[in-house]
């Protein structure tokens, strides 16, 4: 049926039955598959004729999990990845040559930074960073070279919102392919090419699995882009496992009703946050507070899962908030069913200077929270009792 919704997609969108007519996809753990002649075979090679031929290249099961993030992103076509990062290299290696240059966001995964300054000098691809709030002039930026523009929204792990449709301006106006980072928001919250993206990532490790079981990750967008992409990763190898990619095709049935919760949750944590007299600051796109709060109704569905906030007393305060918690885990990852505290400045950031930290918003007292679907009062003693009282 055509103009399902997209909770309708999510549950319906599957891979044609077997001669079982099975309700529930199977899982295809084959590495190759075979042809029934010479011809059939020399055809698939010389893509000719569209079947799947290796995992490595295509999949059953991973090619579910495509098809439904494009349905829900909008998107024309995709490649599932082994991981988020995956994901993220490939879609840079595949699009970018020797010389070129990027113009990101500097609110970015500290992995991806690491990317920008540590592996894409030595192939001369170079990169400027932008703040959010230079994101008015960006076009200051754009050098004769610049082929992509990249940015995350919301961003990790400050929650700071970037204006989707303006970026795609600009890049539309200049010819440059529009890369966006949605983990945090997920399809159900945001669909950037709606605003102008050639291309999404997504790290289907956080919302997308919802229960920190498996990595992955996908990038999906216009065809062409993707088709370049395909030829990369189909040499390069870095495909999405069968078992994974079935595990993440079934977690998408329930995104909608999880990311209900998780957004709830963390709406009523921020607004809790802000009035505890240990807190000095807090951020969440959909607290009336923050600093792009109009754009982020604009662009997104709900706030998202994570809340920031900074402790008072900094990285001496901040400690002794990680050693007292209880119930919620202290782990790096997001987007899981249980609650999970993180230190950025020490974790995920941590290969960032201060001086590099500080220029994103990540002070030494910045906690980042993945809010889970535990009952929000727990969730909520649990982190009062953790900030300790005056």
């Amino acid at each position: 049926m055509k103009n399902n919704r997209f909770e309708t997609e999510a549950i319906r969108t599957q891979i044609e039955r077997s001669q079982f007519l099975e309700h529930s996809s199977p899982m295809y753990l084959t590495s190759s598959f075979v042809f029934e002649d010479a011809e059939d075979m020399r055809a698939a090679f010389a893509e000719e004729t569209d079947r799947t031929i290796y995992s490595r290249y295509a999949n059953p099961n991973t090619s579910e999990f495509i098809d439904k993030v494009c349905k829900m992103e909008g998107a024309e076509d995709g490649f599932a990845f082994a991981s988020g990062m995956a994901a993220v290299f490939s879609t840079f290696a595949a699009l970018l040559n020797s010389g070129d240059h990027v113009l990101s966001a500097r609110s970015i995964f500290g992995s991806t930074h690491s990317l920008f300054t540590q592996f894409f000098p030595q192939w001369d691809i170079r990169h400027t960073y932008f703040g959010t709030e230079e994101i008015s002039k960006i076009e200051e930026y754009i050098q004769p070279n610049t082929r992509m523009i990249y940015a995350e929204s919301p961003t990790n792990p400050g929650v700071d919102i970037l204006d989707l449709e303006f970026l795609g301006k600009v890049a539309k106006k200049h010819q440059l392919i529009l890369v966006i980072d949605n983990c945090f928001a997920s399809p159900y919250l945001q669909q950037p090419i709606k605003f102008g993206a050639d291309l999404v990532i997504h790290s289907g490790t956080k919302l997308m699995d919802g229960q920190g079981r498996v990595l992955g990750g996908i990038t999906v967008g216009k065809r062409e882009l993707i088709d370049r992409i395909y030829r990369f990763a189909r040499i390069s190898g870095p495909a999405l496992s069968p078992f994974n990619a079935w595990l993440l095709s079934k977690s998408l049935e329930t995104l909608s009703v999880r990311v209900d919760r998780h957004c709830a949750n963390a709406l009523k944590l921020a607004e809790f946050l802000e009035t505890h007299s240990k807190v000095n600051w807090v951020k969440y796109p959909f607290l009336k507070s923050h600093p792009q709060y109009n754009l982020a109704k604009k662009q997104m569905k709900a706030g998202g899962s994570v809340v920031a906030f900074e402790v008072k007393g900094g990285l001496k305060e901040g400690r002794r908030f990680f050693d007292r918690v209880k119930l919620l885990s202290l782990s790096a990852n997001l987007g899981d069913t249980r609650s999970i505290v993180t230190h950025p400045a020490s974790t995920t950031h941590s290969k960032l200077s201060e001086e590099e930290r500080l220029g994103t918003g990540i002070t030494d007292g910045m906690v980042r929270v993945s809010v889970g679907l535990e009952h929000i009062e727990d969730i909520i003693r649990d982190i009062d009792q953790a900030l300790g009282s005056d």
